[in-house]
């Protein structure tokens, strides 16, 4: 059984900052991808940020620049740091990973349960 736990969600005003982590836990081999995605009410989930096992990142084009996904592989967490947010980037934060727990395994794709990100003065 493996699980991805979200945290640091909250309320924060326009130009602000706010960090999130998640952390993988469980019965846990190896992980590839990690990765951050979004809803915003009313549209679909969306990718935010990606970082691989090797550490490249890709990112949105609304959030380069402003966002950065870092990692920790010996705490099996990843990070999402947010700063000059805007009102459009409120929306439930999911965390993504591709986890496996055996040797020679497939990664099978994991999500946490999402953390909401409000933006608003």
């Amino acid at each position: 059984q493996v699980q991805l736990v979200e945290s640091g969600g909250g309320l924060v005003q326009p130009g602000g900052s706010l960090g999130l982590s998640c952390v993988a836990s469980g019965n846990i081999f190896s992980i590839n991808d990690m990765a951050w995605y979004r809803q915003a009410p009313g549209k679909e989930r969306e990718l935010v940020a990606r970082i691989f096992s090797v550490g490249g990142t890709n990112y949105a084009d609304s959030v380069k620049g402003r966002f950065t996904i870092s990692r920790d592989n010996f705490k099996n967490t990843v990070y999402l740091q947010m700063s000059n947010l805007k009102p459009e980037d409120t929306a439930v934060y999911y965390c993504n990973a591709y986890i496996r727990t055996r040797d020679s395994g497939p990664f099978m794709a994991t999500w946490g349960k999402g953390t909401l990100v409000t933006v608003s003065s």
